[in-house]
């Protein structure tokens, strides 16, 4: 699936003419005015679907199906996850990753010693804190700045860092 990227899911039904509620797990929530389909996924099946209209309501997007006119014919997809394939995903500016292409790198310091493997991305507001774990070890958390975040290096699979003073100590401490 790392050519997939998840753009929303179903949280329910809209209305009985088979519109869906679906909560936008993008960076940028408008971007469904501009999309054209969607792979839809059960867990179990997986369906490519036109997009016929869109609408947004609070924090929700609102989403007409071609084909799909019934509220009988959606509310099986309560809890389907919503994606587009990586030649339909946003466009990245420079240092921009998707976490697919980020998850399972290597992380290393400046003078090679591995630390770990990214597991995940915590998004804060001042800036997103890549979660390394560590064999045997507690996770470390490295915010995602220039300063901290040296290389990313796609084709060798290896972020290179430089740990700032009293991360590796803040980590272990368990404060």
């Amino acid at each position: 699936m790392e050519n997939l990227f998840q753009v929303g899911a179903i949280t329910g039904t809209h209305g009985l003419r088979g519109e869906l509620k679906v909560y936008p797990t993008t960076d940028e929530p408008a971007r469904y005015e501009t999309l054209k389909e969607v792979l839809l996924d059960t867990g179990k099946e997986q369906l490519t679907l036109k997009i016929e209209r869109v609408r947004f309501a609070k924090q929700m997007v609102i989403v007409k199906f071609a084909g799909m006119n019934d509220i009988n014919e959606v509310e099986k997809y309560k809890g389907a996850k919503l994606y587009v394939t990586r030649e339909n995903a946003l466009e990245l500016r420079e240092d921009e990753y998707y976490f697919a292409d980020l998850a399972g790198l290597t992380v290393q310091t400046e003078e090679g010693n591995v630390l770990g493997t990214v597991k995940d991305i915590l998004q804060t507001g001042a800036n997103d804190v890549y979660v390394v774990s560590r064999e045997n070890q507690k996770e470390l958390l490295l915010p995602a700045i220039k300063d901290c975040i040296r290389k990313i290096d796609l084709t060798s699979g290896t972020m290179t860092v430089h740990l700032l003073p009293g991360l590796l100590e803040a980590n272990e401490g368990g404060a």
